[in-house]
């Protein structure tokens, strides 16, 4: 990181760039080397900043922003890791795009790192921004950003159906930016394992997902978990496992809830498919009776299996669907343990709502 000072010249000489905590300031240029540290070094080319200045008055969003780049002479690596510094996680692919014409920046993530380039590029405020204009439509009728749009299935259902926290579920998401909306992925398949230990409590919860894309750009999925009343959520522990890693988590004690982002390695465009796995320890233990997954929308396939502890056997367990969280159960049916202590129940096609296995323990 090069600091105000750290570039040498002549005594009464002032340089037209200049560095500040590693970001460009106009009249300066960075220039990578071998040992990766790089150097800042003055510009005599002022066509370039005449360049620059009609690029953003006249735009569009992609000329100006790869006119920036080029008279800075950043890398999009440099710009990435300038970004990542500041929390935001823009891959230089997404980066490459933008500055092509082929996607625009919309969600907020994306918004707030167009404001950082504005800093790190040392632009007027919101000279990249305004570029931008409004929102293209989503969907079927609409653009993304020169991507595919394949639209959101049809008969979703709000978060309230499926969840009686949802207000609080809501204050959650929007620190997360709202990524958290799942019409942009649709669920495959998902197969989740619930295993319940010697206390009756459920200890850990292993997810195997696949993902479809519906719309360009998706790089993450949220996990939401709402644990048994008067658990602690700070001790519900997210780790991600296999093709995917942990970003943000938050947390809300009073509705029991916690939102975690599993990050992908890439953006996805529309049709593509992502596998994550991911599992949950819980050792706050609490006395468990059922587990539940809620889905928003239309899912493929998918197959809960719980598992008990050797020496701490439910005399009853029932499979059942549910509408939602005050709904009564259908499509109910028992369920009896194998040989190796587990129960499981498999639904295909699903629609909103609540799939889940209850049990009773003896007395």
């Amino acid at each position: 990181m090069v600091r105000l000072g750290a570039v040498p010249y002549k005594r009464g000489s002032r340089p037209s760039w200049a560095t500040v905590n590693g970001d460009v300031k106009p009249g300066m240029t960075w220039t990578d080397t071998s040992d990766g540290r790089g150097r800042v070094c003055e510009n005599s080319h002022m066509s370039g900043e005449r360049e620059l200045q009609a690029a953003l008055r006249d735009g569009p969003f992609h000329v100006a922003l790869r006119t920036a780049v080029e008279a800075r002479g950043l890398t999009l690596d440099r710009l990435r890791h300038r970004l990542r510094e500041r929390g935001l996680r823009i891959g230089t692919t997404s980066l490459s795009y933008w500055q092509q014409g082929l996607r625009r920046p919309e969600r907020p993530e994306s918004l707030r790192a167009v404001r950082a380039l504005e800093q790190i590029l040392a632009l007027p405020p919101r000279s990249l921004t305004d570029l931008l204009g409004p929102p293209r439509p989503r969907g079927r009728g609409g653009a993304r950003g020169g991507g595919r749009g394949m639209g959101a299935p049809p008969g979703a259902v709000g978060y309230a159906t499926i969840l009686d926290a949802a207000p609080d579920l809501s204050a959650l998401l929007r620190e997360l930016d709202w990524v958290a909306d799942d019409r942009r992925l649709h669920i495959a398949a998902m197969y989740e394992t619930v295993r319940i230990g010697a206390d009756r409590s459920i200890i850990r919860r292993e997810t195997l997902q696949v993902l479809r894309a519906h719309e360009d750009s998706a790089d993450r999925h949220i996990t939401i978990y709402q644990c048994d009343p008067g658990c602690d959520v700070e001790r519900i522990r997210i780790r991600a496992l296999e093709d995917c890693r942990l970003g943000r988590v938050r947390r809300h004690g009073p509705s029991r809830l916690v939102a975690a982002e599993l990050l992908f390695d890439r953006e996805l465009r529309a049709g593509d498919t992502q596998v994550i796995r991911y599992d949950l320890v819980d050792s706050n233990g609490i006395e468990s009776t059922r587990y539940e997954r809620g889905f928003r929308f239309p899912a493929g396939q998918y197959t809960l299996r719980v598992c008990f502890a050797p020496l701490t056997l439910p005399v009853r367990i029932h499979g059942y669907t549910r509408r939602g969280p005050a709904a009564d159960e259908h499509e109910r049916r028992e369920l009896t343990l194998n040989a190796y202590r587990s129960v499981h129940q498999m639904a295909e096609s699903l629609r909103p709502g609540l799939v889940g296995i209850r049990w009773d323990w003896p007395s």
